[in-house]
């Protein structure tokens, strides 16, 4: 039997590669002469430097940057110098995860580190950038990530203001004059795992702001102030970013790399399975077994399961998922190829001591679902 295990990360709580090992581990327990070929995966937010890293031969980085509040943080990055490609999380420099709760507030956070990423990884000598932009803890339209790399954002009394989201209805100009001629020689493909827009009811503010800690009144101004962004944008840059599917990723990151470094947008879980090479590890697969911290309806909106699933039933595979805690309408999640969704979470248990058992937990879920996708196969034979 030879099964495929393509995992994503379970957020705070286990890597994608770590996560890939515990369901080895597990279907081994369940048949020993089992062929297994991980192959860890990411959709543009947390782990995507780890699973380019060991995908790609890739070298770490270490660099220290702005955090989200200003406070510095240490951020590595892939890099592939034979390639000169570096592959850049904006998760690791202005990521919700690294603020308390308490200190979560998307007025005033920033992606400046994000540039000092991009900045850092231009230093070394990439010309090929990848810039995963999943779990934000920002709304500022990419202004802090641009003023890093030169870009001056002014008030109507031609003022630098401060590049927080809570100043981006004050941006009346944008100055190109000081921006790294460097990123002329760039190319920069932003990895977004949603489509949303920049404004609007299904943008970046209305939807993912009040998970960020913004409160009903900061949502409506947040969405104001990337709107009066696209605006300036659209004027003093000549670009449109308002609807574009993906510019509100990542508080509007996806819009602003877009529109101040040329970016490509691309689902990020399609750029990964390209780079894994999931395709190739298909090839005589009897089952594939995916993996994410919660599976639930909006798992199909370019989500890493989702995009395994697919990709298993193009290629004509059975895919089960795994998860900690499963949400609603999973039945939307069929058509698109996960058969089947199992939770490692054997009975009411502190979201704490779930994560903290993580390994174990996954590992034995794996084993058990393996055994019943065996003794389903030797009924079938029977």
């Amino acid at each position: 039997m030879y099964i495929v295990v393509a995992p994503n990360a379970f957020k705070g709580s286990l890597s994608a590669v770590e996560a890939a090992e515990a369901m080895r581990r597990g279907i081994l327990a369940a048949n020993p002469g089992c062929r297994v070929s991980c192959v860890p995966v990411a959709d543009g937010g947390d782990g995507l430097t780890e699973v380019m890293l060991q995908s790609m031969g890739g070298q770490r980085v270490e660099t220290l940057v702005t955090g989200p509040r200003f406070e510095k943080v240490p951020a590595p990055f892939c890099l592939v110098p034979g390639k000169r490609l570096a592959v850049v999380e904006m998760a690791r420099a202005s990521g919700l995860a690294l603020l308390p709760e308490s200190q979560r507030d998307p007025m005033e956070t920033t992606t400046y580190g994000t540039g000092e990423l991009i900045l850092s990884a231009m230093e070394q000598d990439a010309t090929q950038i990848i810039v995963g932009i999943g779990g934000s803890a920002t709304c500022d339209g990419g202004i802090g990530m641009a003023a890093a790399l030169g870009y001056r954002f002014l008030d109507g009394s031609g003022a630098e203001i401060r590049p927080v989201g809570g100043q981006l209805n004050a941006v009346a100009a944008i100055d190109k004059s000081g921006v790294d001629s460097r990123l002329a020689g760039i190319q920069v493909a932003a990895a977004y795992d949603v489509t949303n827009p920049l404004t609007g009811p299904e943008g970046a503010a209305q939807v993912f702001g009040p998970q960020k800690g913004a409160s009903a009144d900061q949502v409506d101004a947040l969405d104001a102030g990337l709107a009066n962004l696209a605006r300036v944008i659209r004027r003093d840059i000549g670009i449109d970013i308002q609807k574009l599917a993906g510019s509100g990723a990542a508080g509007g990151l996806g819009g602003g790399l877009h529109a101040f470094l040329g970016a490509e947008l691309k689902p990020g879980i399609d750029l990964v399975l390209e780079v894994v090479g999931l395709k190739n590890s298909l090839a005589g697969a009897n089952l594939v077994l995916t993996a994410e911290g919660q599976i639930d309806d909006q798992t199909r909106f370019n989500k890493a399961p989702a995009g395994v699933a697919r990709m298993a039933k193009v290629s004509g595979v059975p895919c089960f998922a795994i998860c900690g805690a499963v949400g609603e309408a999973i039945h939307t999640l069929h058509d698109i190829g996960i058969d089947a969704v199992f939770s490692i979470c054997r009975g009411p248990l502190p979201l704490e001591e779930a994560m903290q058992q993580a390994p174990d937990l996954l590992a034995r879920c794996t084993e058990q679902v393996v055994r019943a996708f065996i003794a389903g196969r030797e009924g079938a034979i029977v």
